[in-house]
Formats: structure tokens, C-alpha cells, sequence
């Protein structure tokens, strides 16, 4: 979020999406700003992700997120010593994970299990299936 904004933390995404439909989650986010939301969330995602998950070698992990407003496109990059987030689709990505935005805060608040939004529907997995497989122990089941 841009200087001067609050931190967007755990109990803030809880507020955000309990107890409410897909629609007034867009609408909470489009007020306080979706991108500022989803770049936070991103950061949040890179800092706790430790850069020797991929085994050693680089790889990125796109998402695409629907908004109402539009699609969201991040990456997230593994490198052996680093690991970042970033807007667009600067790099080839290994997979790309594709989900609503109001189910990707769930998923960050720890609302919304990974493993059942894909069966579900709510997710979908494009690219490397194997590799895919791996990334549900990647990353914390929420931000801090």
C-alpha cells in the first residue's frame, strides 16, 4: 500500500471477508482500493516465502485474479537466494493459479483451505501439475 496507508493485517482480511457475499467483499476492496489491497497481499506472500522452496531452482508462480473491475495479474519469483512479487507477466511462469478476488483474501485470512477451493471449482491450475502440487506447503495459510 502506498505510504500513509493502514498495513492490511490478518484481522483486517478477516473483517473484509466474514460474513460477507463475493459482492460487498468487491465492493469493501474497491473502496479502500483494489490494487493497494493486492499489492500488499503479494508483498505479504514474497516476505514469508522462503527462498529455497523451489528446491533450489528459480520459479514463478503467476496469479490471476478476477476482480469486477478487471483481471489482476501477479507473479511471485523463487530464486535460490530471493524471493519477490510483482504486478503483470514479466516471466514465463511454471503455473498460474486463477481464482475471484474475494477467494483469494479468503485464502489469505486462512478462511478458504487451497485444496478445496480446487476441488470446488474456485481455483483453477494451469502449467506444470506437479509442480503445482507442491505449492500448497509453500506458503502460510494467511498473512501476518
Amino acid at each position: 500500500m502506498a505510504e500513509g496507508d493502514p498495513q492490511l493485517s490478518r484481522a483486517r482480511l478477516e473483517d473484509i471477508v466474514e460474513g460477507h457475499s463475493d459482492a460487498e467483499v468487491n465492493q469493501l476492496l474497491a473502496d479502500i482500493g483494489t490494487g493497494k489491497v493486492l499489492d500488499q497481499v503479494f508483498e505479504a506472500m514474497s516476505a514469508s516465502l522462503p527462498a529455497d522452496r523451489a528446491g533450489g531452482e528459480p520459479a514463478v508462480v503467476q496469479w490471476d485474479i478476477s476482480a469486477p473491475d478487471a483481471i489482476h495479474t501477479y507473479q511471485l519469483k523463487v530464486g535460490q537466494e530471493t524471493a519477490s512479487a510483482s504486478r503483470g507477466t514479466p516471466d514465463q511462469p511454471r503455473v498460474t493459479i486463477a481464482l475471484a478476488l474475494a477467494d483469494l483474501l479468503r485464502l489469505a485470512a486462512g478462511k478458504l483451505d487451497g485444496m478445496q477451493a480446487f476441488m470446488a471449482g474456485k481455483l483453477k491450475l494451469s502449467g506444470d501439475m506437479m509442480f503445482a502440487q507442491s505449492l500448497q506447503g509453500w506458503f502460510p495459510p494467511q498473512i501476518p
